[in-house]
């Protein structure tokens, strides 16, 4: 609770988080911090959420994505979560249609969070430690390589600390 009544009452923290969201909203979603940044960030805020706020930053965070990038976030975390032996039937059998859905996407990171907390920055860091290995990986290993990864990490913080900030 000290996180979040830092975060609402004012302050560095959130003047950090203001300046977050505000990079989030005028540029790129996948531009403006580093991966690092981005899943720090998310882990904080994503703890804090109830399973219908997480759900809804997500949906947010999907709404700003074009159809094309959701589909492209989306087959990236199919084929990660396979990978890592994450068994969820409604992700893994999902079309690239499905994956177009914002709202489907929202879901099936809100069920991650909820079942397994972290689990969504883990399967998209390509199981390691950080976003390191799918934003930047030149292997292919991991979903960072892929930006929509971290447009989504950080679009679901952003909204979520407005979320935060507004209470």
């Amino acid at each position: 609770m000290e996180f979040v009544e830092k975060l609402m009452g004012g302050g560095e923290q959130q003047r950090e988080y203001q300046g977050f969201v505000d990079g989030y909203d005028s540029g790129h979603p996948a531009e403006g911090y580093d991966e690092q940044e981005v899943m720090q960030r998310h882990e904080a805020v994503a703890a804090q959420l109830s399973p219908d706020e997480y759900q809804q930053a997500a949906q947010q965070s999907f709404d700003r994505l074009s159809p094309d990038e959701r589909a492209q976030f989306g087959q990236h975390l199919q084929e990660e979560a396979q990978q890592q032996g994450y068994n969820d039937p409604d992700l893994a059998h999902a079309a690239h249609e499905q994956f177009q859905d914002s709202g489907f996407l929202a879901q099936a990171a809100a069920k991650m969070q909820g079942q397994q907390p972290g689990m969504l920055g883990q399967l998209l860091s390509g199981g390691g430690g950080g976003l390191g290995g799918m934003l930047g990986s030149s292997s292919g290993s991991g979903m960072m390589g892929n930006p929509m990864a971290k447009a989504a990490l950080a679009g679901i913080t952003a909204f979520a600390a407005k979320t935060m900030m507004n209470r």
